[in-house]
């Protein structure tokens, strides 16, 4: 029995559909099977031609109207009688590889270059390792800062704690100099850092 399959979509190229059908032909063992891209009235076509017995091919055409690759858009699966020539499933599986390996060849002279790329980034790591050490020293220092601004806190309570006393000695006929002690105060806070 010849068939000739027609895979019609938006996007049946550039998806895995020839290797897909390979798969399978070859497990049905199926002797002859044939596959091409074409495209016809501006849509996407894989054409497989298919023989083998009946049970076969009849079990071909079910899978293959079930499933199809993972990133194809099938609009229709349509066969016919075929009485043409059909090449045997080993040559398409000798050519499916080839195409594979042509689309494989230019990915992997990319990876190569970014593979060289990264290397030259770890080249980095030793100078990198000793911006970290630099980092950690600074960061030794933080204990010491600590003990500072708890001085600096003790300092800042007690000159308020002096300044409240001031105001309850201040008097309602020295508004004046009560002034000058609220602007000396605000010196006070802005030396401190305080609000």
């Amino acid at each position: 029995m010849k068939l000739k399959v027609k895979i019609v979509g938006s996007k049946v190229h550039d998806v895995g559909y020839r290797v897909f059908l390979l798969k399978h032909a070859m497990n049905l063992a199926l002797p002859g099977l044939s596959t091409y891209n074409w495209e016809e009235n501006g849509q996407q076509e894989v054409i497989a031609l298919v023989e083998g017995d009946e049970a076969r091919v009849t079990a071909f055409l079910q899978t293959i109207e079930k499933s199809k690759p993972e990133h194809a858009d099938v609009i229709k699966v349509n066969f016919e009688d075929y009485d043409g020539d059909v090449g045997r499933t080993s040559e398409v599986a000798m050519f499916c590889s080839f195409v594979q390996l042509d689309k494989a060849i230019p990915l992997l002279l990319d990876m190569r270059d970014d593979l060289k790329a990264v290397r030259k980034n770890t080249d980095m790591i030793p100078q990198m390792s000793e911006d970290l050490k630099a980092v950690r020293r600074n960061t030794d220092m933080i204990p010491q800062m600590s003990e500072d601004l708890k001085g600096v806190r003790k300092t800042t309570d007690a000159t308020l704690t002096e300044i409240k006393g001031m105001r309850e000695d201040i008097q309602p006929g020295y508004a004046m100099q009560f002034r000058q002690m609220q602007a000396d105060v605000r010196v006070i806070k802005d030396r401190l850092g305080l609000p």
